[in-house]
């Protein structure tokens, strides 16, 4: 027997739906921040290491690169209420760009070991460093700062941060996904 049109109109809008919803979720999140030097923190890593217990790492991917393209064309959507090719391209650029690896790294860790939450946290250890690297990298390159300057003002500050929101993420993500699959809102991640 073939599935209905609503069967298959259902499967294929929620999906959609949810990434769509997950960008908007990114989107709302990352403005709000405290400046902490050139950087600042906010509660956007939190959510995108949420974002593959939710969608996986494909629609993660998706979700992330359209905040970034929201950004990008000028939507209002990074730290500080800023978006546009000027911050993209600005000093911090390199650690927005990083959130692409991030998610897709961290949902490979999730995929691959969806029951095992230490390797999740080690995938997010990882998927952190991508971050940081590509971040710190275009950093001095934008800045002209050494290394030794760019790893105090943009890295070291975040990693206890870091790991209290990789904390949070392994202990909630898995439970919210699961919500969202036994409720038919997501049904395959």
């Amino acid at each position: 027997m073939y599935p209905s049109m609503e069967t298959k109109t259902r499967s294929n809008v929620y999906p959609l739906a949810m990434t769509a919803m997950m960008a908007a979720v990114i989107a709302a999140v990352s403005p709000f921040a405290i400046p902490i030097g050139p950087i600042s923190l906010s509660l956007c890593t939190l959510v995108l290491y949420m974002v593959p217990y939710i969608l996986g790492w494909q629609r993660g991917a998706v979700a992330t690169l359209v905040f970034i393209l929201l950004g990008t064309v000028g939507a209002p959507v990074f730290t500080g209420f800023q978006g546009g090719m000027g911050k993209v391209l600005g000093p911090t650029g390199g650690y927005i760009a990083g959130y692409l690896p991030l998610v897709i790294i961290t949902g490979l860790a999730i995929k691959a070991f969806p029951k095992n939450r230490v390797i999740q946290l080690l995938g997010m250890a990882a998927a952190t460093a991508v971050l940081y690297i590509l971040g710190t990298i275009w950093y001095m390159f934008q800045s002209g700062n050494p290394l030794d300057v760019a790893l105090k003002w943009c890295v070291i500050p975040f990693i206890p941060g870091d790991l209290i929101k990789m904390f949070i993420a392994t202990a909630l993500g898995p439970l919210l996904g699961d919500r969202l699959v036994k409720a038919g809102i997501h049904p395959e991640r």
